[in-house]
């Protein structure tokens, strides 16, 4: 049976104080980058991951009047690169995909009878690799990077039987702790993950050392929340946002979640991560924006 929806989705719906946690945001510069880089192409693959729907918003730092947007899209991205593939964030946990003793209306969605809160995921990640037959799959990833350990950004953690775990320090070590002092977050996902070769991070980190494929550490929403930099030949560059904002609005007005473990370090990591977008000219997208997921061209298509 899998795992409750209750335990699953109460975590995004939070209306409490968490404790704070973490270590200052860093400066970046792209000048750390390295020169622009010649060679194969990058190729970025986006995925559906999940989808939840909310019926307040509160907990977002949103008022419910402000905004008519309720439902959030999951994604999982696949950046291939010369050197390997990586994995960067992998959706809600798989065991919602199987309503095998879950309670699920017709359309799979399944509802938290306390907050009203939906959540559903129609296709794993790795049952949407094998179905598109790219050329790799979840046992063959070299590296998986989340942007943080919330249970709805890797769910394909204890898949990935052959990668190397990229992980920031705060969020390593709160995952380690196992003391509640983070959110959404549910340890048995990383079962398997973390018995596995793994790199603990101490800020930002260039992954295949060519300045194309960048995590980005940007603290606050979690004590190790990171976002991803690309710098793609055709499409230009561009930065997935994790979960610094869920909504444009957030953006637009610098809104906290009332459920980041810190919020003083959230408005560090977003000035920080705005001045690379600003630096770089880089396209921003909000990862649970549903209206700019419609927009985008799924895998198999991809950008470069």
């Amino acid at each position: 049976m899998g795992i409750k929806v209750t335990r699953l989705i109460a975590g995004l719906s939070l209306f409490g104080v968490f404790a704070l946690a973490g270590c200052a945001a860093e400066e970046v510069s792209v000048s750390e980058a390295g020169p622009p880089t010649e060679g194969d192409p990058l190729k970025l693959y986006v995925f559906q991951c999940g989808e939840i729907d909310f019926p307040s918003i509160t907990a977002f730092g949103v008022n419910d009047d402000e905004t008519l947007v309720r439902r959030l899209v999951v994604p999982c991205y696949v950046i291939e690169h010369p050197k390997g593939t990586l994995l960067w964030d992998g959706g809600l946990p798989f065991s919602m995909a199987d309503p095998a003793g879950l309670q699920t209306d017709a359309a799979g969605w399944q509802t938290d009878p306390n907050t009203g809160v939906r959540a559903r995921l129609q296709q794993t990640v790795k049952d949407q690799l094998l179905a598109l037959d790219l050329g790799f799959d979840l046992s063959s990833i070299d590296y998986a990077a989340f942007s943080h350990i919330h249970y709805d950004h890797v769910g394909a953690a204890n898949e990935l039987t052959g990668a190397t775990w990229l992980v920031q320090r705060g969020d390593y070590d709160a995952l380690m702790a196992a003391d509640g002092s983070v959110p959404a977050v549910d340890p048995s996902l990383f079962s398997e993950i973390r018995n596995r070769p793994t790199q603990v991070l101490d800020g930002d980190f260039d992954v295949f050392g060519d300045g194309r494929v960048r995590l980005i550490s940007a603290p606050g929403h979690t004590p190790g929340h990171q976002v991803l930099y690309l710098k793609l030949a055709d499409f230009g560059p561009l930065v997935l946002s994790g979960d610094l904002y869920h909504f444009r609005l957030s953006r637009a007005q610098r809104r906290v979640p009332m459920f980041n473990v810190d919020s003083a370090q959230t408005l560090a990591a977003m000035d920080k991560v705005e001045a690379l977008v600003a630096e770089t000219g880089a396209t921003f997208w909000i990862e649970h924006d549903a209206k700019l997921f419609e927009t985008l061209t799924l895998a198999p298509g991809f950008y470069q």
